[in-house]
């Protein structure tokens, strides 16, 4: 198959191109390398921020437009595909629609039936828009919901979603989102992972290594500002038997260097399920600290290991799941060997590959 995928959240799109091209796939990846994390992309589409930022970007994606033409299968990652606003991408959609075969969209960020089903349905019992049945009202909710609820962004999505050939869903909390509107078309798959090779041998450690990623602009919708500062705490606490590393806004080779040698890892405070970079650090044998509520493990029918710590979305938690493991740190050795079972389990690349072949073959 001639596979094109367009856009790029946390490496989920250039790690399925390394699998679907080792299937014997012709796969090309659009992207602008998710900003600052300079991810690896066939054709790059970056954004200046000058003053003609915004010409110069659109006549790079009219000039590569022809170059996105005559595939099987055309992935978007998120309704807003390229940088660009959504009364701009209604046309470059339907251009791709008339120029490509199938269409699929991905859910696997911020769009609007991710807004709205946990503004006013709410499914979930916390998300990035409700705790319980009380919305919230902090800064980054309002923005979304400003950003989302009607106006051309909801009308681009709704486009899209009922339009497109295909939905994949890429954790349990956007599933949910999508499944009830959209049941014949949405299909969950697990995200990408490469798993390295490493030792499943494990000590108990002196001090507990502990990393959390900070995105400066994303830290409280993420939750890492209440989870970086109940990780100081403990680290004033317990000095002797806790490190704490921090990286902030870092390209993706140095934030994975960092991570190395870690014990576990904070991320996706108000998640119910660990997403890309706390799978990766699971799958070298880092044990997450963050979302892992049942219907993780339900959606991909794990019965038998439960590696991940899960916390709920506050301060107390997160210092309470924290202190109890710098205190008993003879957990961590078979946390971190369920922690690499699970990911190459549920989430290695080439598996992950073979289930979108079977997506797409079955779309075509």
């Amino acid at each position: 198959m001639k596979i094109l995928l367009i856009g790029e959240y946390s490496n989920v799109h250039a790690t399925l191109a390394r699998g679907l091209k080792a299937l014997g796939h012709r796969v090309t990846v659009v992207s602008n390398g998710d900003y600052w994390k300079n991810y690896p992309r066939d054709i790059s589409l970056v954004r200046g921020y000058s003053k003609f930022g915004g010409m110069w970007y659109m006549a790079k994606l009219i000039a590569n437009l022809p170059r996105m033409c005559g595939y099987d299968i055309v992935q978007l990652i998120n309704p807003l595909f390229f940088e660009l606003k959504a009364e701009k991408i209604f046309p470059i959609y339907d251009f791709l629609r008339k120029h490509n075969r199938k269409v699929i969209l991905s859910a696997f960020g911020m769009d609007y039936y991710l807004v709205h089903t946990n503004t006013f349905d709410k499914p979930l019992e916390y998300s990035d828009f409700n705790f319980g049945n009380e919305v919230r009202h902090n800064a980054d909710a309002e923005k979304e919901r400003a950003d989302w609820l009607g106006t051309a962004k909801e009308r681009l999505n709704r486009l899209i979603a009922e339009d497109c050939d295909g939905i994949v869903t890429g954790l349990y909390e956007y599933d949910v989102c999508y499944r009830p509107i959209f049941p014949n078309k949405t299909h969950f798959i697990p995200f990408p992972i490469e798993c390295p090779d490493v030792s499943t041998e494990f000590s108990i450690p002196e001090k507990v290594k502990i990393f959390i990623g900070i995105q400066k602009s994303r830290s409280e919708y993420k939750g890492t500002d209440i989870m970086y500062a109940a990780a100081k705490d403990v680290l004033s606490k317990y000095p002797d038997r806790m490190e704490l590393v921090k990286a902030e806004n870092v390209p993706f080779e140095e934030y994975s260097r960092m991570m190395n040698g870690s014990d576990a890892i904070l991320d996706q405070l108000y998640s119910y399920t660990p997403s890309m970079n706390p799978l990766l650090g699971m799958s070298k044998g880092l044990i997450c600290i963050g979302g892992g509520e049942d219907g993780n493990y339900e959606i991909i029918n794990e019965k038998e290991l439960r590696p991940i710590i899960n916390v709920k979305p506050t301060y107390e938690s997160v210092y309470h799941e924290l202190e109890q493991l710098v205190l008993h740190p003879e957990r961590i050795p078979q946390l971190k060997r369920d922690s690499i079972r699970y990911v190459r389990r549920h989430h290695d690349f080439m598996k992950v590959a073979r289930q979108y072949e079977q997506l797409y073959k079955d779309i075509l």
